[in-house]
């Protein structure tokens, strides 16, 4: 992790609360506004004197609670418009400060994302088909490298046999069965290893 730089501007955590309530205060008022409409729409007869009481009462209740939340959320608006929505880093108190990722780890990090990427975009023309265009290839190779797998060595043969789990739809097994054997003809080696990887589906 990195400092960074007393002079960047960030977002005021202050702010960013107050804004948090309003935001709620919005979404309460919004929800009790539709409640209040839909019994307005739906009112009680005066002949059932229970029933139209127990209306009015709840369309009583609902307006009082709109009328609160609404007060409240006056007095936030004006309470943002008193605080400044940024400020710099030196201005933050020592339990808001934050780090950001180093440079050098992010180049990293997202060297892996895009060699995982184009790694699985390559695997995509493996399994493209009459019947499986790029975007259920695709959606195949993410099922299938959240499958459970047993890796077996067998160090006499030389070989690292990986063995994964059946999916769920037929169909879906043999677009596996036709990738599992054109990454076989690949021969690949385990780093470090005379070891050759071999993949197959549990029967």
């Amino acid at each position: 992790m990195e400092k960074i730089s007393g002079t960047e501007r960030v977002v005021n955590p202050a702010w960013r609360q107050l804004n948090k309530s309003r935001n709620q205060l919005q979404n309460k008022i919004r929800y009790r506004r539709a409640r209040f409409a839909e019994l307005t729409l739906h009112p009680e007869s005066e002949d059932d004197t229970k029933k139209y009481d127990k209306w009015v009462m709840k369309k009583s209740e609902q307006l009082e609670e709109i009328q609160q939340y609404e007060r409240e959320y006056e007095n936030i608006k004006t309470e943002l418009k008193k605080i400044r929505k940024h400020v710099t880093m030196d201005e933050l108190d020592e339990k808001d400060r934050f780090y950001k990722l180093s440079s050098g780890r992010k180049r990293l990090t997202d060297t892996i994302y895009m060699i995982a990427y184009r790694s699985e975009t390559a695997m995509i023309s493996l399994l493209k088909s009459a019947t499986v265009d790029s975007s259920e290839a695709r959606s195949l190779l993410q099922d299938l490298f959240a499958t459970e797998a047993d890796i077996l060595p067998e160090a006499e043969n030389n070989i690292l046999r990986v063995r994964v789990h059946n999916a769920s739809r037929p169909a879906a097994n043999r677009s596996y069965d036709k990738l599992f054997e054109k990454l076989n003809e690949t021969n690949t080696r385990y780093p470090g290893t005379d070891m050759r990887i071999v993949y197959e589906l549990v029967k």
